[in-house]
């Protein structure tokens, strides 16, 4: 069953379905890393029927990350008038994941992700490649460095045309 849910979010909308992945423009946060979205436009529970929930429909998401996105420059320019403005703009982000779709007494909830695991750090070994290098420079005598040839002066040559 495709289940998913219009919701309008920082004056856009978007189509989401548990599971999915959003870059929305940056949220506030409950103090657990939730975002609640209530205002829901269009719910799609099975197959061909979207109906338009009342006031009880509500997307759940959990916020992955924050950031900035990629600079945009703006460029004002007037012609003729020695006018020339330039100005960069990073708008910052946050990545949302939606984990859960509810309304009129159905909830439709997004597969659990795999928890990471903290890996235990291992001893500080250098990478083989780079001691045999190591090594290699350590036996090798400083090479002597020779003179600069000195440069050719750059004499004007002649045009070939005669006056």
């Amino acid at each position: 069953m495709s289940m998913y849910a219009v919701i309008r979010a920082g004056g856009k909308q978007y189509r989401v379905a548990p599971g999915d992945v959003l870059r929305l423009e940056t949220q506030a946060t409950a103090g657990n890393g939730t975002v609640e979205f209530n205002d829901v436009l269009a719910v799609s529970a099975s197959e061909g029927q979207i109906t338009r929930p009342e006031s009880n429909a509500v997307v759940t998401g959990e916020i992955l990350n924050e950031g900035r996105a990629k600079k945009v420059l703006v460029f004002h320019y007037k012609k003729k008038k020695q006018y020339k403005k330039l100005a960069g703009h990073r708008q910052p982000f946050s990545s949302v994941r939606i984990t859960e779709v509810t309304f009129d007494g159905q909830k439709f909830s997004a597969p659990a992700l795999p928890k990471k695991e903290a890996k235990p750090k291992k001893e500080a070994a250098a990478h083989p490649k780079t001691e045999e290098k190591a090594e290699a420079k350590a036996a090798k005598p400083a090479a002597k460095k020779k003179a600069a040839a000195p440069k050719k002066s750059s004499a004007k040559k002649s045009t070939g045309r005669k006056k």
